[in-house]
């Protein structure tokens, strides 16, 4: 098994040039020597291709000739501690430790891939404080490599997983796949993202992981175990799947998928968005070049961001196989990318078509190489440069401007060489591409991601298109940029984005409800109830519309609430008004009649007095109800509710009084009555004031503790805001109402004890009847008061003061205004003295 392989591009003739190391992974353990991964070979040229940059760049380093080694891991442990203790070792000799013979100068190294890899090196080389600039990407790195003579040339991992993140929020993904390599590094990635996906309304649909046992005796089981994962993962309503894995991952993914394809699984195969982190790449064996990859198609990785440097295009239209020297892996390269056989190869022919030598790069599909510098092959660009600019910071300074001057430059470097670290650290430079390249205080170079969308072809090959970037040092809504019209979904999606939820959305009008046992991504949707609204897709809750406003019928939107009150202009309010004057023009009528005829008998029968306040009291209670209409005012509420109880209750008064006359002027004219002197104009004015001042003083007490005052019923009804006059003391208002019903109930008792004594004139009877339909009104007043809502609570008090004031005056005033009016010749002496005597 071959260990070194070389490109040499210097031969100058000087001995002893500053040398990089580059250690890669070329081939795999699991495939025979000759499989290797032809798309890698990308990553050596971009060393040689920065490493002859820098050597005719006579500004940065004169005087200073760079070198390098590339070095092969195998993926294997024992072989990546002999590779790098190679590097330490005198040249083409395994002697390391010794200074003798020729020496390799070894300054820094580059890689490796894994972050196994890079770990295994960093063992090594902190020992001689050697500088590793890594570009793998886990947080194994992050935490074992701490305080190791490492800088990382790709962001932190913690970032990456937010780019995941914001990348699922932007398409409004809830439930995802994980499939992850069944080691350290996958078991730390899922402690790491799962967490934040939930924290973020995420959920796990799976986690699958990957045993990659690269033994060939556990192959078998491992696919069988594979198997079964991929059927989890088709089966799956996640259309999304997240892939954590290392450089071999997608080959192996890619023999599962062909065994499903051959038959070995039941489970139909599905389309999937897949996206893949750093660690991947959507490289393959020659072997799995003309293998079908469709379900692929449409799956976005994040890559180290990338910009080509000039002139690296045309240096690998450079590579022609017969025309380049010195390349240790142009031939295996080269075999495997163009599947051809050399003729004058002497080993087992593994195609049968043979190399020209003059077959181009360009030809080539995407998985086998590209002619665009990847993010790992500008990743390794960059840390060569880093590498340079520390170089040219040390050779600067007047410490080794000082040193140079008395010795040999590359002894210099041996003796000086730890102190590189200090200029690697405060590195900051712009490289040929144009971007500036600098650590932070960490040793982690600050770039973002690169969002590639690979499209995958019929004839095996893949295609990648640039759509999107992540931006860590910006905020989390600024952290991504995207470019959704470059997207190209899987074709099982029908070229539209896929949903990948546990559950369909939950339109406007509807919320959530969790499915008991299930994740929190996975509810039923459910109406909400009635008063609130939804007006957004998955909430959790609906909300309560504001007092002023109420939901529409799709339960989506809150729509403001109309304002209203009982007003003259509609037709109920214009009906009452109209009564009202109508009857107030009835009582001026009949006040007139009264004022006309007042001398005549039955006029004066019961206390004129009596009969104009009584009159007045009516007229007064008609037009009280127009302070019940209208936009209610604090003046209206002060006054409506006072003036309704004063009057009535001076009325009621009044009836009484007129009561107790006619039962005082009947007992006065027996013989011997001691009563003849009570009955006088006197008497009923006292009885009017007296019990009027107890509502008086109810009212006063009213005003003065918890007066009414203007109010808005926002609860009442759904659509309108009523506004109205708040009695303030419901109390007090009762007390009031109380007081004027305890007053009619006695008019009423006293009025029927005297509905038949013996008098022409007698008005008991009919006081009798008015009281009893008054008392009927109020009484049904409170429990259709209590019932009714809105402006209607003011249009049954209207009701009932019209109702109870015209019952009042027709059965009283009738009567009178028939005999006053049609029978004028019963409204005398002689008819009332013929009457006593019958």
């Amino acid at each position: 098994m071959v260990l070194f392989k070389g490109l040499q591009l210097i031969d100058d003739g000087k001995t002893n040039p500053l040398t990089l190391a580059l250690i890669f992974n070329w081939g795999s353990l699991l495939t025979p020597p000759t499989g290797v991964r032809t798309s890698y070979y990308q990553h050596a040229l971009a060393l040689a291709f920065t490493v002859k940059e820098l050597n005719e760049n006579l500004q940065l380093l004169p005087n200073v000739t760079l070198g390098f080694h590339i070095r092969d891991t195998y993926l294997n442990a024992r072989e990546t501690y002999h590779a790098a203790m190679q590097l330490l070792s005198i040249k083409n000799r395994f002697i390391p430790n010794y200074k003798c013979d020729l020496q390799n100068n070894l300054i820094a190294v580059v890689g490796g891939a894994e972050a196994k890899t890079s770990l295994y090196i960093a063992n090594v080389l902190s020992i001689y404080n050697i500088p590793q600039l890594t570009y793998s990407s886990t947080s194994l790195m992050n935490e074992t490599l701490s305080g190791l003579s490492t800088y990382q040339m790709v962001p932190n991992e913690a970032q990456q997983y937010k780019g995941i993140l914001q990348l699922i929020l932007h398409f409004r993904w809830t439930w995802i796949g994980f499939i992850t390599t069944d080691d350290e590094c996958g078991e730390r990635f899922q402690h790491a993202i799962v967490p934040l996906f939930y924290q973020n309304g995420i959920c796990v649909a799976f986690i699958s992981e990957l045993r990659q046992n690269f033994m060939i005796s556990s192959y078998f089981g491992m696919m069988e175990y594979a198997l079964k994962h991929y059927g989890i993962v088709m089966e799956s309503k996640a259309d999304t799947v997240v892939l954590f894995g290392d450089t071999v991952t997608v080959s192996f993914i890619r023999w599962v998928i062909r065994l499903s394809e051959d038959g070995f699984t039941t489970a139909k195969t599905k389309g999937k968005v897949y996206i893949t982190t750093i660690q991947m790449d959507f490289t393959s064996y020659y072997y799995q070049r003309d293998w079908g990859n469709m379900i692929l198609h449409g799956a976005m990785s994040f890559t180290v961001h990338t910009n080509e440097p000039p002139g690296f295009h045309q240096f690998l239209q450079s590579r022609k196989h017969l025309r380049t020297k010195g390349d240790g892996f142009i031939r295996d390269f080269w075999k495997q990318a163009f599947l051809c056989e050399f003729s004058e190869s002497q080993q087992k022919k593994d195609f049968d078509k043979n190399c020209t030598g003059e077959e181009k790069l360009e030809s080539l599909p995407g998985d086998a190489f590209e002619m665009s510098m990847t993010g790992t092959s500008y990743t390794i660009y960059n840390a060569v440069y880093a590498v340079a600019h520390a170089l040219h910071d040390l050779y600067s300074s007047p410490y080794g401007h000082r040193r140079m001057l008395k010795r040999k430059k590359y002894s210099l470097f041996r003796q000086l060489l730890w102190q590189l670290h200090r200029y690697l650290k405060s590195i900051s430079f712009n490289n040929s591409a144009g971007e500036t390249i600098s650590f932070d205080a960490s040793g982690e170079v600050t770039t973002g991601y690169d969002i590639i969308n690979w499209l995958a072809f019929p004839n095996g090959s893949f295609f990648k298109v640039k759509i999107g970037e992540i931006h860590p040092e910006a905020p989390p809504d600024q952290m991504l940029t995207i470019n959704e019209e470059r997207i190209t979904w899987n074709s099982w999606f029908n070229k539209t984005q896929p949903l990948s939820v546990c559950s369909e959305s939950c339109h406007p009008g509807s919320r959530k409800q969790m499915k008991e046992g299930e994740p929190f991504c996975c509810y039923d949707c459910i109406p909400c109830p009635k008063g609130k609204i939804s007006n957004q897709k998955d909430l959790d809750d609906c909300t309560q519309c504001g007092q002023d406003h109420y939901p529409n019928g799709g339960q989506n939107q809150c729509i403001p609430k109309y304002i209203t009150f009982l007003s003259y202009e509609e037709p109920l309010g214009i009906t009452l008004v109209t009564i009202v004057f109508s009857f107030t023009f009835i009582t001026l009528f009949v006040l007139g009649i009264f004022i006309k005829h007042d001398s005549t008998p039955i006029v004066k029968a019961n206390n004129r007095n009596l009969t104009y306040s009584l009159l007045i009291c009516f007229l007064l209670c008609f037009l009280c109800a127009l302070l019940f209409i209208g936009q209610p005012q604090l003046v209206s509420c002060l006054l409506q509710q006072v003036i309704f109880g004063m009057v009535f209750s001076v009325s009621i008064s009044c009836v009484l009084a007129k009561t107790l006359m006619v039962v005082l002027a009947f007992l006065s004219i027996q013989p011997g009555s001691s009563l003849r002197k009570w009955v006088g104009k006197g008497v009923g004015i006292s009885i009017v004031i007296s019990c009027s001042f107890i509502q008086a003083v109810l009212c006063f007490v009213w005003l003065a503790t918890s007066p009414p005052f203007p109010d808005a019923d926002m609860q009442t009804e759904t659509e309108a805001v009523v506004l109205e006059c708040n009695v303030g003391s419901v109390t007090m208002f009762y007390c009031v109402l109380g007081y004027m019903g305890f007053l009619a109930i006695v008019s009423f008792v006293v009025a029927f004890l005297a509905r038949k004594l013996p008098d022409s004139f007698n008005e008991a009877k009919f006081i009798t009847f008015s009281l009893l339909v008054f008392c009927s009104v109020w009484i049904s007043f409170v429990p259709t008061y209590l019932s009714t809502k809105g402006k209607f609570m003011a249009a049954v008090e209207i009701f009932c003061i019209l109702a109870s004031s015209a019952a009042l005056l027709g059965c009283i005033f009738a009567p009178k205004c028939y005999i006053i009016l049609l029978r004028p010749e019963l409204n005398n002496r002689d008819h009332l003295i013929r009457t006593k005597g019958q």
